[in-house]
């Protein structure tokens, strides 16, 4: 017997048509733990609303979660499309999964404009430096000095995704590399349960175009430089690389790539603060300094009120729900309007 959650229901019910990303790639992963944590959390697939933009990340829709509602937009503009979804109905979960190319070029403003409202959405980006879905071309977040078969040198610093979310005020902000998929797993939980923009870097390695060792976005160099910011309570074909065993806060360990390189993470101490989001600007620029792969929860605030609570929503029936005569203003609300504005 398939075990079964709280609802009855088995891993299956939450997954979706089988993938067509590259064996191995970090996505697959990164799907993978978005499956199990609401499976593990509980929730129905009915409860969640998916979205995404453009990019090998955004076919994610179609490969989670069959029975929950999705809707594949266009290129950046996954920001918008949530926010319509979800104010439509204030009972659904959202998850919205992107890019770098999607969130930090042409998405950069719906990305920054999104986080200072603070809407209610778990938005993953899945992070790999290339534009994958179009044979690797720089993305914004691509290493200054990165050297691609195809593309030559990139001249241009990197977008740090994290500190683009710091720096417009986001209730949430965590960094997370695909090959630590138990760290994955918790970090999606806790997004699950945030009531704000939850906003998840995910370093996803590309096999195909950008997994060389000395790039930030490879399996080889993550696994090598990733310091953990905190122990936090989870890859196949090709095998997907997964961790065997916990790590503990100090641990440095060496982890062997598909190619034969090896890859080595570090685990640091315990007693950093999330909610400090000075010391997250702080902790990025010393990482960025240092040449490491921070990851963990950066930073969370639970006092600032979402987009949703600001306004004065029904709570009795979904704007989705509502019959025609409760949505159309009456005469009288009208003529007040308009003798307002005249």
């Amino acid at each position: 017997m398939a075990k079964t959650n709280a609802l009855g229901l088995t891993v299956k019910d939450y997954k979706g048509a089988p993938t067509t990303l590259c064996q191995g790639c970090g996505h697959n992963s990164i799907l993978s733990q978005i499956i199990s944590a609401v499976f593990e959390e509980n929730l129905a697939p009915e409860q969640i609303v998916k979205f995404s933009g453009i990019g090998c990340s955004s076919k994610a829709p179609t490969y989670m979660l069959s029975r929950s509602f999705g809707f594949n937009g266009l290129h950046g503009r996954m920001p918008s499309l949530a926010t319509g979804a979800l104010f439509g109905d204030l009972s659904l979960i959202g998850i919205g999964m992107s890019g770098d190319g999607d969130s930090a070029a042409i998405g950069m403003g719906q990305f920054k404009h999104i986080i200072r409202r603070n809407m209610p959405l778990v938005y993953i980006i899945a992070n790999n430096g290339v534009y994958g879905l179009t044979k690797g071309q720089f993305s914004p977040t691509a290493d200054r000095g990165l050297v691609l078969k195809k593309q030559g040198v990139n001249p241009f610093e990197p977008v740090d995704i994290c500190m683009e979310a710091l720096a417009s005020n986001a209730t949430f902000v965590a960094r997370t590399f695909a090959g630590d998929p138990k760290q994955v797993k918790t970090l999606i939980k806790a997004a699950l349960h945030h009531k704000g923009i939850a906003i998840l870097d995910i370093i996803s390695p590309c096999v195909s175009f950008n997994n060389k060792p000395t790039a930030t976005h490879s399996y080889e160099w993550g696994k090598q430089h990733e310091v953990l910011l905190h122990e936090l309570q989870f890859i196949p074909n090709a095998q997907e690389i997964k961790l065997q065993g916990e790590m503990q806060p100090g641990e440095i360990r060496e982890v062997t790539m598909h190619d034969g390189s090896v890859l080595m993470l570090k685990q640091v101490e315990r007693d950093y603060d999330p909610t400090d989001r000075f010391a997250a600007i702080r902790a990025l620029e010393e990482a960025k300094q240092k040449h490491i792969l921070l990851t963990g929860l950066l930073y969370i605030d639970t006092e600032r009120p979402a987009l949703t609570d600001l306004y004065d929503l029904p709570d009795d029936v979904p704007f989705n729900r509502m019959p025609e005569e409760r949505l159309r203003p009456a005469p009288e609300t009208m003529q007040t309007v308009n003798d307002l504005m005249f």
